[in-house]
């Protein structure tokens, strides 16, 4: 039987004429569109007839038809240096396709070149000292501020670089730990773990769970917090799942930042948000590649791989931060939910208008500052002295 002779006021429609309405839809569509914003606006003519093409186009429910439009940069709360940053244009290799190691390689200096070069003056700026150390055979570097305030004396940040499982090694690694040094007024480790093409997974949680156990030899876990960025967030959802694992003591608190919590395209804003993430761009890009390239033919749902699917319950407090246009930020709500859900104490932040991880994207800016020093108060509030 026809489903719509169950429906009051319907009627059976040939082929020929659903295919004669679909074309008339997508006509009147391409004329809306093709009007300028600005005329969209006025309330006329053109949203009219767009306001009924996609009333049309989203007449059944299922998966919402939206139509191309432009992003004006916001201005409201948003600082003229954050501004500048939600308005430029997208990260150069987000759709680069290495095929191999060497191409992999060659991607990864290529993007580690301007960061290393802009390291010294961003240190000397804010007053940063840093130091490659090794710690349980893994390469490490000590970041802290000249001089570490008395109430962080005894404390202890573990910092795990963000970069896709494949950017940032060495020194680059650690742009993020020198701003939590400065802002914070923390001594900051941070882990040069190993990373694909050479060790995929599990080599880089496997480095990382080898500094942290070094570390509560002769640092108490209570003065100890754990935080990266993308990447690094999602790493830190796994040291802390594989510390309960081992029935290790847990730090004191934990800062996610935007965590890649599923390498999967998982998640509502990876389509949302797709192409209007200036940083990130879109999952179908590098970071899909090296996605696989780190999982190595493991199941993506391992929890160690996507930390999203293992069990959150007693884990320390978090304080999670996104932004409005960023590609992760379901990423970062389903995290914050499943800590709720789990009775862990957890805070949500999110910046208007902002791409991935883009509340330290420049290092002096006011939203770089507040992220950090909202961060550094959760931190303070829950490490012991």
């Amino acid at each position: 039987m026809n489903g719509n002779q169950n429906r009051p006021g319907t009627s059976a429609r040939s082929p020929a004429a659903a295919n004669l309405q679909r074309l008339l839809l997508a006509a009147l569509l391409l004329a809306a569109l093709a009007l300028p914003a600005a005329a969209q606006d006025t309330g006329g003519k053109a949203w009219t007839d767009l306001a009924a093409a996609q009333t049309e186009a989203n007449r059944q429910a299922g998966a919402r038809q939206v139509p191309a439009h432009a992003l004006p940069v916001p201005k409201e709360g948003v600082s003229p240096q954050q501004q500048a940053v939600i308005a430029g244009t997208y990260v150069p290799y987000w759709n680069a396709d290495p095929k191999n190691a060497a191409e992999w390689k060659d991607f990864v200096d290529k993007a580690a070149a301007p960061v290393l070069a802009a390291l010294p003056a961003i240190r000397e700026k804010l007053g940063v000292t840093s130091e490659p150390i090794t710690i349980a055979g893994v390469k490490a570097y000590v970041l802290q501020p000249r001089v570490v305030p008395a109430a962080n004396l005894g404390r202890v940040l573990l910092h795990i670089h963000g970069g896709g499982y494949v950017l940032s090694p060495g020194e680059a690694g650690t742009r993020e730990a020198v701003m939590m040094a400065a802002y914070g007024g923390f001594r900051v480790i941070s882990v040069d773990y190993r990373m694909p093409p050479d060790a995929p997974y599990p080599a880089a949680m496997d480095d990382v769970m080898a500094v942290y156990r070094e570390l509560i030899k002769t640092t108490d876990p209570k003065r100890m917090a754990v935080f990266g960025t993308s990447t690094g967030g999602g790493m830190a959802l796994a040291l802390v799942l594989r510390i309960k694992d081992e029935k290790l003591p847990q730090p004191a608190a934990m800062a996610p930042g935007t965590p890649w919590a599923d390498l999967a395209e998982v998640g509502d804003t990876y389509f949302t948000h797709e192409f209007a993430d200036n940083v990130l761009v879109s999952w179908k890009g590098w970071l899909g590649r090296a996605a696989r390239l780190y999982a190595n033919g493991r199941d993506m749902k391992d929890p160690q791989l996507s930390p999203i699917y293992g069990d959150f319950h007693d884990l320390p407090p978090a304080i999670l931060t996104s932004g409005t246009r960023d590609l992760f930020l379901s990423n970062t709500v389903r995290v914050h939910r499943k800590l709720r859900q789990a009775g862990v104490e957890a805070l949500l932040q999110v910046f208007e208008g902002q791409s991935h991880a883009q509340y330290y994207a420049d290092p002096f800016g006011p939203e770089t500052i507040d992220y950090h020093s909202e961060v550094a108060r959760f931190f303070d509030a829950h490490l012991a002295q």
